[in-house]
């Protein structure tokens, strides 16, 4: 899959290299079968090949990524479950992954937005979830773009600076990956943290009086 796309890409010169890639990005959000890393692989490799500059394949690769995600998030937000009865949505969005991506909203909140981006399987299904349990349309942006902004620019880099070497630069992909993870359970645990002193305050704030009262008795 990824040597078709980037043969497709390097055939064409111009502005379509972009376009490619920004139309199969928005299709990979309505559920193309093609995964989205492959296609930011493959515009890093039209930009190694000097089909396409590297900056401007980030910028249309990451305008493509938070466009088609917000189209899931708004027909989840415009039309609801509706949307689950026609195909190809109702492959993507099954009830049994949306009750799943439900439960991890009550778990983890809004960080959820976050972590699907490094979530392939669940990420239109938590986006499309986001929407329909009334998620406000800049707190989706602000989640999804901050994760964007980590993963699309360090997947086309990769690319880009390997492109000689295909194994080389999935290796390097996956490494990156992991990287990301550990960003990832890094910022996790700093908001555990803060939960856990913002929890204790108002805790430690009762016991205050208590002591006070118990001194002047």
């Amino acid at each position: 899959m990824l040597e078709e796309l980037t043969a497709r890409l390097l055939a064409v010169d111009g502005l379509l290299p972009y376009l490619l890639v920004l139309l199969v990005l928005l299709a990979c959000g309505l559920g193309l079968p093609v995964p989205e890393d492959i296609t930011l692989i493959a515009g890093g490799l039209a930009a190694y090949y000097g089909q396409a500059s590297v900056t401007w394949m980030i910028i249309v690769s990451f305008s493509g990524v938070l466009v088609g995600d917000s189209i899931v998030f708004l027909l989840g937000r415009r039309y609801g479950m509706s949307v689950t009865r026609l195909w190809p949505f109702s492959r993507l969005f099954s009830h049994s992954r949306i009750e799943y991506v439900r439960g991890r909203f009550q778990e983890g909140g809004n960080r959820i937005l976050f972590l699907a981006r490094f979530m392939p399987g669940l990420r239109a299904p938590v986006y499309f979830t986001a929407g329909t349990v009334g998620v406000k349309f800049h707190t989706f942006l602000l989640y999804d773009g901050l994760a964007a902004l980590v993963s699309v620019p360090a997947i086309v880099y990769a690319a880009y600076s390997f492109g000689d070497q295909i194994e080389k630069v999935l290796g390097v992909t996956r490494n990156v990956s992991h990287a990301i993870a550990i960003f990832v359970l890094v910022l996790a645990g700093i908001g555990l943290v803060k939960w856990w002193r913002r929890r204790s305050r108002p805790e430690l704030g009762k016991t205050m009086p208590g002591k006070g009262a118990a001194s002047k008795d």
